[in-house]
């Protein structure tokens, strides 16, 4: 086998909690896994400052530190971490081929996909500048920290009249910024939110822009699509809920999706359409898409991986 070719007996595609659980869950197993870290390494939690939702972190934590803690631990029971991403796979037999960096082969006897999603933004740049420091892409992660305050929220969903109700019961105020003159919601999630005294709906009304004193959020400047009117909120926290891109275009045409390109995973297990590939974490779900859920699933991918191999082995070997 050439050195720009290798055999191993499993690959991990992405990090993050699903990625780093997997890979040690895999270790503890004697699986040897390889992880590649992928762009961003750590995933989304990088992106992140508080995490007081995690369990093990009673005085909450930052989200790099975490990932670290994760990585370090995964690193110390044997993984191979490598900072690099998977530029294509070919499942079509096995081993599974999947090119890493665009020039390295990997036949892998398994695959965990944990790739994770990424959060849909409106592509303002103050958007970017206070992400971590007022904005926000997941309500149930950060509201705890706007309690009794005045936010925004971004979106016409089922998630964002979701996240809005959720943000009502610990905010004073909730603004939801809807850009068209309806929902995109269900009937009863818009009813939901019609119903829930401290949100005020304003309808064709877009963002413009994100305002604050260089820390943190202050204020958000929208205007009216319909009259040009335009209106400053004095809010401390602003969340957009307009969706998220699971990161899986490598793996379409290979493994069966959704519609939104989610993974689709056999229930209660994390098997795949493909043998000897399983996908954790955000990658497959659209619903929850918390550090704790992924971590969970990753714990499931390494278990079923595991179990995989093992029948395989007593196939060939009795």
């Amino acid at each position: 086998m050439s050195e720009n070719t290798e055999h191993v007996k499993c690959l991990i595609v992405g990090s993050g909690p699903a990625g780093y659980t997997a890979a040690i869950y895999a270790s503890r197993a004697d699986l040897n896994p390889v992880l590649y870290t992928g762009m961003l390494a750590g995933g989304q939690l990088t992106q992140t400052t508080d995490v007081e939702n995690f369990p093990g972190y009673p005085k909450g934590i930052m989200g790099p530190e975490m990932m670290e803690d994760f990585r370090h631990q995964a690193e110390r029971l044997g993984t191979d971490i490598r900072f690099g991403y998977v530029s294509s796979v070919d499942f079509s037999s096995l081993p599974h081929k999947v090119v890493a960096d665009e020039n390295k082969t990997i036949l892998a006897d398994t695959v965990i996909i944990s790739t994770g999603a990424s959060a849909k933004w409106l592509g303002l740049e103050s958007e970017q500048k206070y992400s971590g420091f007022g904005v926000s892409a997941c309500a149930v992660c950060d509201g705890f920290f706007f309690k009794g305050e005045d936010v925004a929220i971004v979106g016409a969903g089922d998630t964002a009249a979701e996240e809005a109700t959720y943000l009502a019961k610990l905010c004073k105020k909730v603004y939801m910024i809807v850009r068209r003159d309806e929902f995109r919601a269900s009937k009863a999630m818009v009813h939901r939110v019609l119903n829930t005294p401290n949100i005020e709906v304003l309808y064709d009304t877009e963002t413009k822009e994100i305002l604050g004193d260089g820390q943190s959020v202050n204020a958000v400047k929208v205007i009216n699509i319909k009259n040009n009117e335009e209106r400053v909120l004095d809010v401390t926290g602003f969340f957009v809920a307009i969706g998220h891109n699971p990161n899986t275009e490598i793996f379409k045409g290979w493994i069966d999706m959704d519609e939104t390109g989610y993974i689709k995973t056999k229930p209660g297990t994390t098997l795949t359409n493909v043998e000897g590939v399983f996908c954790c974490g955000d990658a497959q779900d659209h619903i929850y898409r918390q550090a704790v859920t992924a971590a969970g699933t990753g714990c499931m991918a390494a278990i079923d991986a595991e179990r995989y191999l093992a029948a395989k082995e007593h196939v060939v070997t009795a």
